[in-house]
């Protein structure tokens, strides 16, 4: 079992969490959290506010994303669970990181692309330099390990350059160098509308996801409804080159059940999608309800999180104020009373 000093990883509070946050990371968190002396899981607020849709509903999308947290299987009596906006020392950072970031570094951040699409000009700063803000985020807590997707992965390197660019230029190893941790096991769950796409909280068709929050009759429409193709299962992997969504389908069975591909489609070889559907819904549903009863459970006592929330912060504090008064000093600010 590998071991990590500290991890630090964080989700939007953007609308419902869903299937691919829960297999693609928050399991895999919990997992790691055992295997791991100090854990710190953020919710980050304050990226929501990039793009103002996602902005919307903010303290229940919060309180949404802790229950995840906690019913996903991280302990917040082990692990601090906390908002980004209730430790002031991320924002402070990300300042002073700016000031040692290079606009070439940020122009080549791939997410602002994607995101700015066509209407570059009009984006916000927020939006183009939240790759500091998140920089910050890592290494306010000096945190050594970073769990992300292949997607994020541009973001802690340039974590890295910043660190290391402080640490040069103050001649003193203020920052340690996070890694990516970027598991090879963790599912990639796609769209259930189209396969070659992630799934994702901003699609438009809700059709093209599975909640954590969906009862047994909205999971089992939307398994239901889930494109597929009309070629029968193959005897092997192999055979779903080139099928997406029946790749993706076979992929969450296996990601819930831990039975590898190869032995799925050796199980159901020759059958249609339909009947394969009908044992993917039932593993949906049994898999997922206790975690949708304890968010429902927790959802209904919004005190019980804000104290997880009021409670991680404190430790998170406690870890960034100390960081910061140390920043403060090299960069040769006169110490607060």
């Amino acid at each position: 079992m590998k071991s990590y000093q500290r991890i630090l990883s964080g989700v939007r509070p953007t609308g419902h969490i869903h299937l691919g946050n829960y297999l693609g990371a928050i399991r895999n968190w919990a997992q790691m959290s055992l295997e791991t002396k100090e854990q710190l899981f953020c919710i980050v607020d304050q990226h929501a506010l990039t793009t103002v849709v996602d902005s919307e509903n903010l303290k229940e999308n919060t309180r949404t994303i802790a229950a995840a947290y906690i019913a996903c299987g991280i302990d917040p009596k082990k692990s601090a669970i906390f908002a980004q906006s209730h430790v002031s020392a991320h924002t402070e950072l990300s300042w002073y990181l700016s000031c040692f970031a290079p606009l070439g570094w940020l122009n080549r951040m791939t997410q602002f692309k994607d995101k700015a699409g066509k209407n570059k000009e009009n984006a916000n700063l927020g939006l183009y330099a939240y790759p500091v803000l998140m920089a910050a985020d890592i290494l306010i807590y000096k945190a050594t390990h970073v769990p992300v997707g292949e997607d994020q992965k541009q973001h802690v390197e340039l974590a890295r350059d910043l660190a290391g660019s402080f640490n040069s230029y103050y001649k003193k190893e203020i920052f340690p160098l996070p890694e990516p941790i970027i598991s090879k096991e963790t599912a990639r769950i796609m769209s259930l509308r189209d396969g070659t796409k992630k799934m994702s909280k901003s699609d438009v068709s809700d059709y093209s996801r599975i909640h954590l929050l969906d009862d047994a009759d909205t999971i089992t429409l939307k398994i239901r409804k889930a494109k597929t193709d009309s070629d029968p299962i193959p005897s092997s992997k192999e055979g779903l080159q080139n099928r997406p969504e029946a790749e993706n389908l076979m992929g969450i069975y296996s990601a819930l059940s831990a039975e590898n591909i190869d032995a799925l489609c050796s199980e159901y070889s020759g059958q249609p999608f339909s009947s394969f559907k009908n044992a993917l819904t039932e593993i949906l549903i049994e898999s997922l309800r206790p975690i949708r009863e304890k968010m429902q459970h927790l959802l209904q006592h919004p005190d019980e999180l804000d104290k997880v929330l009021y409670d991680g912060a404190d430790i998170a504090n406690l870890l960034a104020e100390k960081h910061i008064k140390e920043i403060r000093e090299v960069l040769g600010m006169i110490p607060r009373r």
